[in-house]
């Protein structure tokens, strides 16, 4: 079929309604909801949901596999094309054109972009190149990935400086939100606290421009995720009451198993085992209804499982330091699973604590050494700046060997 020429689904993709394009779409191939629902994962009434959003924020990777089994171009459903090895073209040129003209601009008098013709696809387009960055955070350092995430900032904010209307205005201020909280994130992983607090900040005013209730809340939860590591525990638990608020009844389970994860590792950074032990029974509950819900809207809202539970288990016992609150064995292979290994870099520091609460000196400083030496060749300032804290905890006119190694390798850290 070519829906190319389905002049009623041009209509809704150009509308940015991509749930009117995947019923008009189903319809035409003669599926039911519970057909196509079951072919994407979905119940059926998930699947009415879908159908019925509406203008709002859709889950790209349901839209695909729903476009996918539907045989649907996925320009229309606000995805970019793809070449053979997976690729995004549109993305691809869109960016790179982008990040020439910024480049080929005086800071001081910027030439606007040529008008761009408005489309559901280039927000998207945009959106894949922060997600892009994303998985890049994981195996690559910070300082690498700062200038180009900088750079798509102002390609996000010159694209929506020629929005036409006070839609696409709130459609690129969420974007915006997006890539401004990525920015902060490598900020903090840079141990350049300034600058992530302005950039979680701009990242919250363009949430509130957008109008979209879940983006703020996620936006000042990174913000209260941010201070509780810092040191900042009270200002944490504010901005966590804050975000709640701002979901009201809405808040969906990921969001809060999330939002409770934050505040357990804060109550127990304050040495709280009660509030603690309250907050991770709250994520644990919520982590469990996680399952039943529809997928999170795409990309900010990110999975919340057990792995996450385990690591949030581990954190709080680092921070604990008491026997009864020692992590288990389940929990920290559950934890270090992730494949992110500047997190797994953190977490294996806080096991490493945790060994050293319980008088296991080699096994704890083994391990800290292996996450220094991620950390470094990372290039993170914040699992450097972890592995210090870590150093603190141990005290010893005449330390050991092993010890000394560790002090010698946090030495080359400052080179």
């Amino acid at each position: 079929m070519d829906w190319s020429q389905n002049k009623a689904l041009r209509d809704a993709a150009r509308d940015g309604d991509y749930g009117r394009v995947i019923r008009q779409a189903r319809k035409a191939v003669g599926l039911t909801q519970r057909q196509l629902g079951e072919a994407c994962g979905l119940s059926q009434s998930a699947m009415s949901r879908l159908e019925d959003r509406g203008v709002g924020t859709y889950n790209m990777t349901l839209l695909a596999s729903a476009a996918s089994h539907l045989g649907i171009p996925p320009n229309l459903v606000g995805l970019a094309d793809h070449d053979r090895n997976g690729n995004s073209t549109v993305e691809r040129r869109e960016f790179l054109a982008g990040v020439a003209a910024i480049a080929a601009t005086p800071a001081i008098t910027p030439q606007p972009l040529a008008r761009p013709e408005w489309d559901s696809g280039q927000a998207a387009a945009l959106r894949v190149a922060t997600t892009a960055f994303r998985r890049l955070d994981a195996t690559v350092a910070s300082r690498d990935l700062t200038e180009a995430t900088q750079s798509h900032v102002r390609l996000i904010q010159r694209v929506a400086s020629q929005a036409p209307d006070a839609s696409h205005k709130a459609r690129m201020a969420a974007v915006g939100s997006e890539a401004a909280s990525l920015v902060g994130w490598l900020a903090w992983d840079m141990a350049d606290h300034g600058s992530a607090r302005t950039w979680y900040g701009s990242a919250i005013k363009a949430a509130r421009t957008a109008g979209d209730p879940l983006l703020s809340a996620y936006q000042t939860g990174s913000l209260a995720q941010f201070e509780v590591e810092a040191g900042n525990t009270a200002e944490g638990l504010r901005l966590i009451t804050r975000a709640r608020r701002q979901l009201g009844a809405d808040l969906p389970a990921i969001a809060a198993a999330w939002l409770a994860s934050i505040e357990a590792v804060a109550h127990a950074t304050a040495g709280d085992d009660r509030a603690t032990e309250r907050a991770l029974r709250t994520c644990e509950q919520n982590t469990a209804r996680v399952s039943r819900e529809d997928p999170p809207p795409w990309p900010w809202v990110f999975s919340f499982d057990e792995r996450k539970v385990a690591s949030c288990r581990v954190v709080c016992g680092a921070r604990l330091g008491r026997p009864r609150w020692l992590a288990s064995t389940k929990d920290i292979t559950t934890a270090l699973s992730s494949g992110h290994e500047k997190q797994q870099a953190l977490l294996t520091l806080d096991v490493a604590s945790s060994h050293l609460a319980t008088g296991r000196l080699d096994s704890g400083f083994a391990l800290a050494t292996r996450a220094l030496q991620d950390g470094m060749r990372l290039r993170s300032g914040r699992v450097v700046e972890r592995a210090r804290a870590f150093r603190r905890t141990y005290t010893s006119p005449t330390p050991p060997g092993i010890v000394r190694d560790f002090d010698s390798l946090l030495h080359d850290a400052y080179l």
